[in-house]
């Protein structure tokens, strides 16, 4: 029973990669075209993953429970922005306006994200074969 998701959480996942493939598709698609100079290194591979998070998160709109990894890498590398980068910011007086939206986005993941499905798919239920 713990596998079951309701129609109402689907749709609320479905909701979320929405957001996330209109928002974020948005915002590269923006600074992509235009842009005036190549990216350095980090910035392209910053706008090249979250071109990918964008592009799966659409696809998460027709599979919202075989693309939940994809809010599993946003909760994540958002949580993580907020320990390694924010807090010591704010702990030195600075901030990032990255900050506010981060825990919008983190919030609402934990919200949507379906727990019990998780622990019994991802947790619970045995491992794939390695042979």
């Amino acid at each position: 029973m713990a596998e079951y998701v309701s129609l109402f959480r689907l749709y609320l996942l479905r909701g979320m990669y929405l957001l996330n493939a209109v928002l974020l598709g948005a915002g590269v698609w923006i600074e992509f075209m235009h842009r005036q100079a190549p990216w350095e290194p980090l910035p392209g591979v910053a706008f090249g993953f979250w071109a990918a998070l964008a592009v799966l998160s659409a696809l998460g709109i027709r599979y919202p429970l075989a693309m939940l990894p994809i809010l599993f890498i946003q909760l994540f590398y958002k949580t993580f922005f907020l320990l390694a980068v924010s807090v010591p910011l704010r702990a030195v007086g600075r901030s990032t306006d990255l900050t506010r939206g981060f825990v919008v986005a983190i919030v609402l993941d934990v919200i949507v994200i379906p727990w019990g499905f998780v622990l019994a798919r991802y947790i619970r239920q045995p491992a794939d074969k390695w042979k």
